[in-house]
């Protein structure tokens, strides 16, 4: 008897999971506006047949895609291209069909709440509303990570996957927290913050500080070195313009290693805090025949 239930429960189990996962028939049922949204893209306007959004194909100011309520299907007038939601999965994640089955099967189910923290603030000088922060999971961030060199699993170590709004409409990107509470976001068209700005300060009780520019510069290192950054204090500017708000940290060690961009700001900022304090080393020669850090990952470490 018990081996029957046994059996029985298996049984259902693989009905459960054979009716859960999603086919190319099913898939094609799947709302376009719906995959729109887990892609990060928001309709600029809508009626009850269609609705408009900014092409997810290209940069543009004026919305050209086109998406039928009726039909479940889009078209791109600036290109001159339609399909169904597969089609378009695949197109803006350059994916195979099977990867775009995935991408939409996971957007059938919700994921841990643990994983999740929602919140609203409200829109301070910058103009920009932070909705959501969790772990970053989005592909199209994901992709963006991939195309600067950056795994996904360093990425999680020190960022966020931060929705905001900005001007009514809804973004998502790659979030670094600054000390003050204010994101540093980027992705792959836009380069925000929200306010208040300041730098972020990463302590690990250790005697030696790492001073870096930007968000992928601390990103790149930790791909480069992480063990330099597993057993160092870390220091993002996140903005040059804070080299002097930095000034009274350095005397608390022993040694500071400075990984600032080879341009004319960040070789001046380099100069100032050597001269004022002699245990500071500059480390640009690493990339010396780079911009910065992430340029010089990109191009073969």
């Amino acid at each position: 008897m018990d081996k029957i239930i046994k059996t029985s429960k298996k049984h259902l189990k693989t009905h459960w999971l054979m009716k859960r996962r999603i086919n190319c028939e099913t898939a094609r049922n799947f709302s376009v506006e719906k995959a729109l949204e887990k892609l990060g893209h928001f309709p600029n306007r809508t009626t009850e047949q269609e609705a408009w959004f900014l092409s997810p194909f290209r940069s543009e100011t004026q919305a050209s895609f086109k998406v039928s309520r009726t039909k479940n299907r889009w078209y791109d007038h600036g290109e001159g291209i339609g399909g169904n939601v597969i089609d378009l999965v695949c197109r803006v994640l350059k994916c195979s069909i099977k990867e775009a089955l995935e991408f939409l099967n996971d957007g059938m189910s919700i994921g841990p709440l643990n994983q999740l923290k929602i919140f609203i603030k409200e829109e301070n000088e910058t103009g920009i509303g932070i909705v959501k922060v969790q772990d970053i999971i989005h592909p199209a961030l994901i992709q963006y990570l991939n195309s600067r060199g950056i795994p996904l699993i360093i990425a999680k170590q020190y960022c966020k996957e931060v929705w905001y709004n900005y001007k009514g409409c809804m973004f998502f990107a790659i979030g670094l927290e600054n000390g003050k509470g204010g994101w540093e976001l980027r992705n792959k068209l836009f380069k925000n913050s929200s306010s208040p700005k300041s730098h972020t300060h990463i302590k690990r009780n250790s005697n030696q500080l790492v001073i870096l520019e930007g968000m992928f510069d601390l990103l790149s290192l930790a791909t480069l070195e992480p063990e330099l950054l597993n057993t160092s204090d870390i220091i993002v500017l996140n903005s040059i313009a804070f080299v002097k708000d930095i000034e009274p940290y350095i005397n608390h060690y022993e040694q500071t290693l400075l990984y600032l961009d080879n341009d004319t700001a960040g070789r001046a900022a380099t100069e100032y805090l050597m001269e004022i304090n002699h245990q500071v080393i500059d480390k640009s020669s690493t990339y010396k025949h780079h911009k910065d850090l992430n340029n010089y990952l990109c191009d073969g470490g």
